[in-house]
């Protein structure tokens, strides 16, 4: 193999370790996952429960694997209301009451302002990539099983 050949295959295996390392970064949240479940979908949820993680949120990622989502968890049930504020991707998000049944999903654009509120009082919110529950005809209603409880 000439040296030039060998020399640029090296630096592209680099870019590639370097590159996948960069991605387990950007997912490796620390934060606990849950499987939650509706209908016969499984969705692998890291728990934002604490005020810190609630505030952090899915920021700054610019991807998300398609059955995975970030699981909010209130102390009280309120009218709690998101924003997309460096957020690179685009999201929907489900208000689920108590007894895991959604309430309202709204649809969110990356990098907006813009308030996302529940219709009724909440304890839960899930943010999944955008469309993720109309593309599985998930409506209010639909009930979202694996809930922790607080």
């Amino acid at each position: 193999m000439p040296k030039s050949i060998a020399a640029l295959s090296g630096l592209l295996s680099s870019l590639l370790l370097f590159t996948t390392n960069f991605t387990i970064a950007q997912v490796n949240t620390d934060l606990p996952i849950i499987e939650l479940k509706t209908g016969i979908y499984k969705i692998q949820a890291e728990l934002a429960d604490t005020p810190k993680a609630r505030e952090v949120g899915l920021m700054n990622r610019t991807s998300m694997p398609t059955n995975s989502g970030m699981l909010f968890v209130f102390e009280q049930k309120a009218g709690h209301c998101f924003w997309m504020n460096n957020t690179k991707i685009p999201l929907s998000i489900a208000f689920i009451a108590d007894d895991g049944k959604i309430v309202n999903i709204e649809e969110m654009q990356a990098e907006t302002t813009n308030n996302h509120c529940p219709k009724a009082a909440v304890r839960y919110a899930l943010e999944m990539n955008k469309r993720w529950f109309s593309e599985r005809v998930l409506v209010p209603g639909s009930v979202i099983s694996g809930l922790p409880k607080k």
